[in-house]
């Protein structure tokens, strides 16, 4: 079952910044420019956090992982240019 989260970085160096905004775009959409919203499955955000760590200065840089319930996200309030992103639909054929 996918999860929603939000991931927010703070990362010192344009060279890490850079490399973990890469990794990022590949789970999920950017909504800031050091947020991104990821719907992604549990086991996907692991792999995802096992790269991050590899990816900044432990003693400089931090990133925030802030898991959204179905409840909390119905409640989310965007003001001016801020909409979150549409889910994206797949179709499977077979």
């Amino acid at each position: 079952m996918a999860l929603t989260v939000v991931i927010a970085y703070d990362v010192s160096a344009d060279n890490r910044r850079a490399r973990l905004a890469a990794l990022l775009q590949q789970y999920g959409d950017r909504i800031q420019f050091s947020v991104f919203l990821c719907r992604i499955a549990e086991e996907e955000l692991e792999a995802l956090l096992e790269r991050g760590r590899s990816l900044v200065d432990l003693h400089t840089d931090s990133i925030y992982v802030l898991r959204q319930c179905a409840d909390c996200w119905e409640g989310v309030v965007s003001i001016g240019q801020a909409h979150p992103p549409e889910p994206t639909l797949y179709w499977a054929v077979w």
